[in-house]
């Protein structure tokens, strides 16, 4: 167009065009895409039409500011500083528009210097530094946190007979709240009516912002409120602050009435907010909620960013839903966006959280296939997973490797290998690797001292303990509420009440609060030596100190009346911890179904003239409850639970059923299943799954198959290591015709290709040698174009042929 125009001497039409193209960049590279273009016409002539002789078609002064202005968007310095020279080299004298524009840019990144330079230059140019030249100046030392040489500028503007304007207050009002001088903001605030100025939407959002920060929520919300009352309406930025503020602060209905609000108002929520949100029901643990958010946001077109995705990742593996978070994983690379550190970090954790240090490992491959370099974080996961399933030389030869990584080994490191060391009993090794970490210079922590301290008080080596502790106080390691919590527990297992008393004192001097775990020492002590009223003192004690009993105390409680055969008492107790909010546990419940079948059995005898004891019931360990327990004891249970106001409720229903169906219970599990269903509650993924295990171990694979398919009918999500029970189990008695159908069927179910080939066919049917099995069902993912990467296709062929020579 412009090759039609200049010849043709349409030069007012042209520049129009040219301003035009300048302003529609939208990216860096749009910007210097049409510098190049414009460089080009600079440089040379054109031909003039109708022998008009040629004609120069040079960049104007406007032209060049716009293109400072274009190029400052996107912070390309250089280039500014290239076009500031040709616009000299033009003989073009710069105005202070462009003097302007280059001391803004360079104050965006704190170089005030630079700006500076620019200042004198305007001097020398004979014009006067406006309005906007002051302005980007306190910018450019705000940037650079210092808030007093800005506060300087921002005082001095008046004398220079610049007056100030809304942006010269907030840049400032920013500075001060970055500075952490939040009440030197609020004050300017105040004063902002002085200069006849009116906060913006930004001087409110950079205010409600910090007060958040700072933990002040009232006022916070009292300035939105003051903000809408003076016709200042909020915009995203401002909701998501507030919504961001409210999903940490764990009020999620607040976050919630706030986002909804917000859309009322027409505002489109940005992907910042729906991160925000979805943040917050997964650390809260509400993973459908999240869901349902991720949902809304893409059905309103907002897309998800690898964010997004990290933080679902992270609530399906804080959920123990790891495989639900491999799908995401396949989600993401299939909307072209790449996973980060954070990503994989976040998955190998969750496999090791689950045990499966195998998936673990092969991610890490994954990682180094997408060149990902793992750090310190995957190797502590590793490191701690080994040593937590007793490999503990595995996770010392992992260690050693690690120099050769280019990796420094840190104190989380070290101290998973060292608790490694003492829970298998080295404490030799322990105290070896103590010694291997100083040498290295890497300081150990709290946690250090602690584990250290456990071991050797748990070796019954209190002597070196006392040692360690003292050596490691001189070295700066300060103990903790932790380690004194330690060296009682080890008084009261010898009950030696008045020491551990003496050390509970000192901790208290030494201004450490006790926690929940100093006083379960206490009532487990008490309630071993059957001394009640005193377990009774030391809950009211720690309840009266602002220290909530964790399901731990109330069992240690609840076994302690049981014991004495005070049933009652005992669900007493349990009412208390259910209306305190505490959810009970399984071993919550192994425990009172010891003592309901404990309880049963001695009324039984009573009736029985000569019956000799049960050892079964009287002296059944809680391990081996759910091997003895019958449907009945369940009923027991639930009446009991009635009697007291405890409704049994989705939660009793899985633990129980659980702790069954691993001991191969099925039709006392199934019976429950029932009466769950019966009673109006739903059995869900973790019920289901569990039966579905159960009914593989027992060959019952109809019923397992029937299972899954309710699963999916319902909406929920098998496990993959079920679906591998399964598979496995169809192929083992011949039914291959299902084995396949049920395969195929989990390929339609969102799961991640790799985890698929690394649980069912290297795990599952590599492992027992059943080749041509797992050939065929590779031949079928590749039918149905099921994607796995490279490195997974390695791990399959070198396991298929290893099998095939063995």
């Amino acid at each position: 167009m412009l090759n039609i125009l200049v010849p043709g001497r349409l030069l007012g039409v042209a520049e129009k065009i040219r301003i035009a193209m300048v302003r529609s960049c939208e990216s860096a590279w749009d910007a210097e895409f049409v510098l190049r273009v414009l460089r080009k016409m600079n440089d040379t002539s054109v031909g003039g039409g109708g022998g008009g002789g040629e004609v120069m078609f040079k960049l104007t002064l406007r032209c060049y500011n716009m293109m400072l202005m274009s190029l400052a968007r996107f912070l390309m310095i250089d280039e500014m500083k290239r076009v500031y020279m040709e616009v000299l080299d033009d003989k073009i004298p710069p105005n202070i528009y462009t003097f302007n524009t280059m001391i803004n840019a360079y104050c965006k990144l704190g170089d005030v210097v630079q700006a500076e330079l620019y200042l004198s230059k305007i001097l020398q140019a004979g014009l006067r530094p406006d309005v906007h030249t002051y302005t980007s100046l306190i910018l450019g030392h705000c940037r650079r946190k210092d808030v007093d040489s800005a506060f300087r500028i921002f005082k001095v503007m008046p004398h220079k007979g610049c007056r100030r304007n809304e942006v010269s207050y907030t840049n400032l009002i920013h500075g001060f709240c970055e500075a952490g001088k939040v009440d030197e903001a609020l004050n300017l605030f105040v004063r902002m009516g002085d200069d006849d100025c009116h906060p913006t939407v930004r001087t409110y959002t950079v205010l409600i912002c910090a007060l958040c920060g700072s933990g002040r929520k009232t006022e916070a919300l009292n300035l939105f409120e003051e903000m809408i009352e003076k016709g200042c309406e909020p915009n995203v930025h401002t909701y998501t602050v507030l919504i961001d503020d409210m999903c940490k602060d764990n009020k999620l209905a607040k976050a919630k009435e706030i986002f909804d609000a917000m859309s009322e108002k027409g505002l489109i929520p940005s992907v910042v907010t729906y991160n925000a949100l979805i943040d917050g029901y997964c650390k809260e643990g509400s993973i459908d909620a999240a869901f349902e958010i991720f949902d809304l946001m893409e059905s309103n077109n907002c897309s998800p960013n690898v964010r997004t995705y990290n933080e679902l990742i992270c609530g399906f593996c804080k959920a123990r839903q790891v495989h639900k978070a491999m799908a995401l994983l396949s989600k993401m690379l299939d909307k072209k966006l790449l996973p980060t550190l954070i990503t994989y970090n976040l998955l190998i954790h969750g496999q090791c959280k689950e045990g499966h240090l195998d998936s673990a490992f092969r991610l890490v491959n994954l990682m180094n296939e997408n060149g990902m370099i793992p750090d310190q974080w995957t190797y502590s996961s590793l490191i701690d997973t080994l040593c937590k399933k007793g490999r503990v030389e595995e996770a010392h030869s992992l260690l050693d490797s690690l120099g050769g990584k280019g990796i420094r080994a840190n104190e989380v490191i070290f101290t998973a290998l060292i608790d490694g060391y003492c829970k298998a009993d080295k404490i030799d090794f322990a105290c070896r690797l103590l010694e291997k970490m100083l040498a290295e210079n890497c300081f150990p922590n709290s946690r250090t001292l602690n584990v250290l301290m456990d071991g050797l008080c748990r070796g019954n080596k209190m002597h070196e303990a006392s040692q360690l502790l003292e050596r490691m106080v001189h070295r700066g390691v300060k103990p903790t509420v932790v380690t004194y919590s330690i060296l009682i527990e080890q008084m009261l297992k010898e009950y030696a009440f008045d020491h551990a008393q003496n050390i509970f004192d000192q901790m208290v001097s030494l201004g450490h609060k006790p926690d929940v775990c100093t006083y379960t020492s206490f009532l487990l002590a008490y309630c071993n030596q059957g001394k009640l009223k005193e377990a009774e003192e030391v809950m009211a004690k720690m309840i009266e100190q602002g220290v909530l009993p964790d399901y731990i105390t109330y069992t240690v409680l609840i076994d302690g009346y049981a014991r004495e055969g005070l049933i009652h008492r005992a669900f007493d107790i349990f009412k208390c911890m259910v209306e305190a909010g505490c959810e009970p546990s399984q071993y919550t419940y192994s425990v009172l179904i010891k003592h309901l079948m404990k309880e049963k059995w001695l009324n039984e005898s009573r009736h029985r003239i000569g019956q000799e004891s049960n050892p079964n019931v009287t002296s059944i360990n809680i391990a081996d409850v759910w091997k003895l327990m019958e449907f009945d004891t369940a009923l027991a249970l639930f009446e009991k639970m009635n009697e007291h106001g405890c409704t049994p409720n989705a939660k009793t229903y899985t633990a129980i059923i659980i702790g069954l169906s691993r001991e191969g219970r099925f039709e006392v599990a199934w019976r429950l299943v029932d009466h769950m269903t019966k009673s109006g509650i739903s059995p869900g993924e973790d019920i289901y799954n569990a039966l579905v295990d159960c009914c593989c171990s027992l060959g019952m694979y109809g019923e397992a198959l029937a299972m899954i398919d309710t699963m999916i009918r319902y909406g929920l999500s098998p496990d993959l290591d079920s679906y591998k029970l399964l598979v496995c189990g169809l192929f083992d008695e011949g039914n291959i015709e299902k084995a396949k159908a049920t395969f195929c069927s989990l390929l339609h179910h969102g799961y991640n290709h790799d985890e698929v080939v690394w649980k069912l066919l290297i795990d599952g049917l590599l492992k027992r040698g059943l080749v041509d099995r797992c050939s065929v069902l590779v031949d079928i993912m590749k039918e149905k174009g099921c994607q796995f990467s490279p490195q997974t296709h390695t791990m399959l062929i070198e396991g298929l042929f290893d099998r095939t020579r063995a």
